[in-house]
Formats: C-alpha cells, sequence, structure tokens
C-alpha cells in the first residue's frame, strides 16, 4: 500500500509538472495561441529574437500606442517568454478593455492566463476568442488542457477529439491528450497517443520527453533514457536523462514544477 502510494504521488507530481511546465500549454507540446493568432504587418522593424530586448522592442511600442493590437500580443508573449507571467495577465487585460472583442487579444490573454494558473478564467476567455461555427484547433487544445487542470478529464478529452477532427494527427494535440490520460494514471492510454504523437515527423522535443515519461512511469526506465536521448548531442542527452530520473522520483512539487523548464533541445512556440 505505501508503495501504491508513492507511485500515485510521483505519477501526480510528474503529470503535472509535463502539463503546466511545457508550454498547456502545455502542456509542454501546447501550440502558442498567442504566437499562432499573431497578425503580420508588413513592419519594417524586426522584433528582436532575444526575449529581453523583445519585452523593451513590443513594450515601447505598446506603451506608445495602447490600442496596438500586434504590440500588445507580443509584448504579451515576451513577458511570458522572460516569466513574467502576472506581468503579462495585467497588461493584456488592459489590452482587451482598450480592444473589445478583439479575438487574437482574447486569445493571448486566455493564453497568459493559463501560463500563470488561472484554469478556469482563461477557460472563460478563451471560449470568446473562437465561436462554435468557427472553431480554432488551438484554442481548443488549450481549452483541454485548462479543463485537466481543474480536474475535468473527460471533458477536456471532448476538447482535444474537437481539435482533431479539425487537425488530424496533430502532434500538440495528441501529446495533451495523452498528458491527460497520464493525469488521470491510465498509462498505457497515454503512451499509445504520446507514440502517435511521437511518430509524427512534426513532433518536437517536448513530445518525446513526455513519451519518456510516460513509458518510465510503467517502470521501463531503460528505455525511457534511450527515448529521451535518442539522436541528442551527449551533454543534452545527459541533462535530459537527469531530469527525467529526478521527475519519475517524485522530486519536482506541483506547486513548482510550473515553473520549471525541461532542458528540451528545441521548441516550436
Amino acid at each position: 500500500m505505501r508503495r501504491q502510494s508513492s507511485l500515485a504521488r510521483a505519477l501526480a507530481s510528474a503529470a503535472f509538472s509535463a502539463l503546466l511546465a511545457a508550454g498547456l500549454g502545455g502542456c509542454q507540446t501546447l501550440s502558442d495561441v498567442a504566437g499562432s493568432l499573431t497578425t503580420r504587418t508588413a513592419a519594417a522593424a524586426r522584433p528582436p529574437d532575444d526575449p529581453r530586448r523583445a519585452v523593451e522592442f513590443y513594450g515601447e511600442r505598446y506603451r506608445a500606442n495602447p490600442k496596438d493590437v500586434e504590440a500588445a500580443i507580443g509584448y504579451g508573449q515576451a513577458l511570458r517568454t522572460t516569466g513574467q507571467r502576472a506581468q503579462a495577465v495585467a497588461m493584456l487585460e488592459q489590452a482587451t478593455i482598450a480592444n473589445p472583442g478583439n479575438r487574437s487579444l482574447l486569445a493571448a490573454y486566455g493564453r497568459a492566463l493559463a501560463d500563470n494558473g488561472n484554469a478556469q478564467a482563461a477557460f472563460d476567455v478563451l471560449s470568446r476568442a473562437h465561436s462554435p461555427d468557427n472553431p480554432d484547433w488551438r484554442i481548443l487544445s488549450v481549452q483541454g488542457t485548462t479543463l485537466d487542470r481543474l480536474g475535468k478529464h473527460d471533458e477536456a478529452r471532448r476538447y482535444y477529439a474537437s481539435a482533431l477532427r479539425i487537425a488530424p494527427d496533430e502532434p500538440s494535440v495528441l501529446s495533451n491528450l495523452g498528458l491527460s490520460y497520464m493525469l488521470s494514471r491510465d498509462l498505457p492510454k497515454a503512451e499509445e497517443n504520446l507514440r502517435r504523437a511521437y511518430a509524427s515527423g512534426r513532433a518536437d522535443s517536448r513530445v518525446r520527453q513526455n513519451l519518456a515519461l510516460v513509458v518510465g512511469l510503467q517502470g521501463r526506465f531503460a528505455e525511457a533514457e534511450t527515448i529521451v536521448k535518442a539522436d541528442l548531442p551527449a551533454d543534452q542527452a545527459a541533462a535530459n536523462a537527469a531530469y527525467l530520473r529526478d521527475m519519475l522520483k517524485g522530486r519536482d512539487n506541483p506547486r513548482t514544477a510550473a515553473v520549471k523548464q525541461a532542458p528540451v533541445v528545441a521548441q516550436d512556440d
């Protein structure tokens, strides 16, 4: 009984680490709704690649014109990337007030709320960012992650199913679906969906990490390390393997896991 209780704690900790730290959006493989819905303009100035400089770049534009939707979305994404989640929420809330009904801003605001742990508020805002007659699979997927955080796993999976009808075999959605099953301790089903995501040529390294985690939680530690280290340089493979071992030992606290970043090689944010 003690062993089962220990496993349950480790599972819950690892599952929330994967779901909260990875990106729902995702989880690790959560698509960045704000980025995907950002409108493109022919502005001559190119935003800097460095996140800290991007905060300054978009911050100046936003302060000069709080009704500049692109600047607000870019500023919010840069704030989130640099860990300033509460600031992103506050700024995007004001931006949505200045631009009522703008769905791109609502998507960005909902994503920031989700990143900041405000699951119910995020779900409510994201519901206004698209409509039943014109749904966005990215928003559906993030809504699914907010429901998973609220413990509504069956309802979350209906959102993932809707997203997959629009974007069949989309690896980010399949990964979130796999993590949903992991949260409810259905590890075989979690592995099935994560393997489907991993088989996609579009899957990123976060999918690999999530699959390795689920395999490891089933006691197949050698296989899990093989997955997490595949095709990586030696130093990165060692870092990923060490992180995986820590998660499998249940060392991550679910309260702090949301701000811990996995040592993955690349992320499509």
